[in-house]
């Protein structure tokens, strides 16, 4: 595939299996044998990729990401963007706090034959748990 094409597969990761929460276009663009590297699943495949995603959904009703940025070259692709929501259920042991959220993420993807094959992504926790209330922000910072 195209590195395009490629790049619209990552797109549609975000745009319909995380925000539209739609399983089967993640069944259509997530590898059966899919790996996230940093941030294992309890499954494989769209299952796993799913339920990983359900857990900030729960916590989050209101979760959505942005993507502000898609580069790619062959068979890699890199996102970048932010996700939002609504702290309204337990998130990591953390009760809700009804606290909007805002936090920046990076990503590179592996795609193969159509589909995400292996997933490495870096999210801003640090500004995620300040938000929360769970560490304080740094004087001056607004978090």
């Amino acid at each position: 595939m195209s590195t395009e094409q490629n790049k619209a597969i990552v797109r549609r990761v975000f745009e319909e299996g995380i925000n539209k929460a739609d399983l089967g276009a993640l069944r259509e663009v997530i590898s059966p044998t899919y790996v996230n590297h940093s941030m294992p699943a309890p499954a494989p495949g769209p299952e796993g990729f799913a339920q990983v995603v359900g857990m900030f959904q729960q916590a989050f009703p209101d979760f959505r990401v942005t993507i502000e940025g898609v580069i790619g070259e062959g068979d890699t692709v890199a996102s970048r963007g932010y996700f939002t929501g609504t702290h309204q259920g337990d998130f990591m042991g953390i009760p809700a706090t009804g606290r909007p959220i805002k936090v920046g993420y990076h990503d590179l993807w592996r795609v193969e034959g159509g589909k995400g094959e292996e997933n490495w992504v870096i999210l801003d926790m640090m500004t995620l748990m300040q938000q929360l209330g769970v560490i304080p922000a740094p004087q001056g910072a607004t978090a």
